[in-house]
């Protein structure tokens, strides 16, 4: 049985890989990383809304805290989303600098995200929603990308 925090860091895990295959995509010929890049931004999203949809509200419904650590990590979340929208204007427009420096501001932010979400909120929801992890592991792992 695997716990909500092993599945989301392992989620991270798998959207930091199809990251570095961008950038070294990238580092070829801009226009040939769309692809990847493309797909990172839908691994986001997807991660994103398995947070955002089920387990912070699984979380926030069993504590009450609903202007917590889950607020925070969604104001974060919006802040990636803007960056990863940039990430494709900058391949549209060939724009290979705005594209490595976008790529290096999100890199720290997922970075620091990540950690805060890993070290911090996940053992948080993992001891409250313990009892419930297999149900809501299989909400995430089914979760239709809005």
């Amino acid at each position: 049985m695997q716990t909500i925090k092993e599945y989301l860091t392992n989620d991270h895990r798998k959207c930091d890989e199809v990251f570095a295959q961008m950038e070294a995509k990238a580092g070829e010929a801009l226009s040939d990383a769309k692809e990847l890049t493309a797909a990172f931004v839908e691994d986001m999203e997807k991660h994103f809304q398995m947070e955002e949809r089920v387990m912070f509200l699984e979380f926030e419904t069993k504590t009450g805290m609903t202007q917590g650590p889950t607020a925070m990590m969604r104001q974060e979340h919006m802040q990636m989303r803007g960056l990863m929208s940039q990430l494709i204007e900058a391949i549209d427009a060939d724009n290979k600098d705005k594209f490595f420096g976008l790529t290096e501001t999100l890199m720290i932010l997922l970075q620091q995200h990540n950690m805060k979400e890993e070290q911090m909120l996940y053992p948080m929801a993992q001891q409250h929603l313990s009892t419930e992890s297999n149900r809501i592991i299989n909400m995430m792992d089914s979760l239709v990308v809005e």
